[in-house]
């Protein structure tokens, strides 16, 4: 390959990545405003997971077929590991949330880099810089300060706390198998055919443990719809969408910046409390962040070939 040609391609993956980034970036920030409406909405968790899916799933379908695409089995069957993974995600997330504080319900959910980085070296032959890898300690050990910081608020929850466990759990599967969709699935079809199956595994998990999945009533449909068309489509569609572009373990490690924003949040909406040391925290984990994303995206430089001599 000719210098040119390297440094061309090398030009267009860097600007692949920095695309990535800013989508990245868009759909944790709507991400972390997810806590707040759900608290807004006068639902059970599994309720408002199959409400909000079954909108979801319709309105993608819809938008393939305005494209003269149909949601098949194929697809269906593709996606089914991200979907189960997405849906156990939203059953244990939506339960937590509604139990104990947004803070500790985002925060312990966004301690997934340190599944996912082990699982993005070995699957995916992803390399982590040294300096990164510090970076995103330090940011996972200052999203832990803000978890223990109100851990003794009123609005804590112990089973709450393990709820937000499995979500983790749940949610890590869900990148990597998001990742893994690359060129078997376009994201605008893995993200159709998770939120179908992520509606059924809440209906199922609804009846199972006889929570009322009734039709909404008038004054839920607007945060559902918003909880729908903010944190769900343009979320996941963005988030689906970059991480074909970015570093799983870059995607995962961003998404700390959901309890910064669901906290911030929570504190201008709910009025639960913010301590001067989760603040220290947060800015500490943005000033983290910060120093991995300014280091993404540059081209390397195309060196020229070593004539050998004798």
């Amino acid at each position: 390959m000719s210098d040119t040609a390297a440094s061309v391609r090398a030009s267009s993956h860097a600007r692949d990545v920095q695309l990535g980034l800013v989508g990245t970036g868009v759909a944790v920030v709507v991400w972390g405003t997810s806590g707040v409406i759900i608290k807004a909405i006068d639902m059970g968790g599994l309720a408002i997971g199959f409400w909000r899916f079954c909108l979801y799933a319709l309105a993608l379908i819809a938008w393939m077929a305005a494209r003269g695409k149909r949601l098949t089995w194929r697809i269906l069957v593709a996606s089914l590991p991200g979907g189960i993974s997405l849906g156990l995600d939203v059953v244990f997330f939506f339960t937590a949330v509604k139990i104990t504080n947004v803070v500790n319900a985002t925060t312990i959910g966004s301690l997934q880099p340190l599944i996912v980085a082990g699982f993005a070296a070995k699957m995916f032959g992803e390399q982590i810089r040294v300096k990164d890898l510090a970076a995103a300690v330090v940011a996972i050990v200052a999203v832990a300060v803000i978890v223990i910081e109100s851990s003794g608020t009123p609005e804590w929850s112990g089973a709450g706390d393990l709820a937000a466990v499995g979500a983790l759990f749940s949610w890590s599967g869900y990148f990597i198998f998001s990742k893994r969709s690359k060129g078997v699935l376009t994201p605008q079809e893995y993200t159709a055919g998770t939120g179908v199956w992520t509606a059924a595994i809440c209906l199922t998990a609804g009846i199972v443990f006889k929570q009322d999945m009734s039709f909404p009533s008038q004054a839920n449909w607007l945060p559902l719809i918003a909880l729908t068309f903010g944190a769900g489509i343009l979320g996941h569609s963005i988030m689906n969408w970059s991480l074909v572009r970015v570093p799983l373990w870059l995607g995962s490690t961003l998404t700390l910046l959901i309890p910064v924003v669901g906290s911030v949040t929570a504190w201008i909406f709910l009025d639960e409390p913010l301590t001067g040391v989760q603040l220290g925290a947060m800015a500490v984990v943005m000033a983290a962040l910060a120093s991995i994303v300014m280091t993404q995206g540059k081209p390397e430089p195309v060196r020229p070939p070593q004539i050998a001599t004798t």
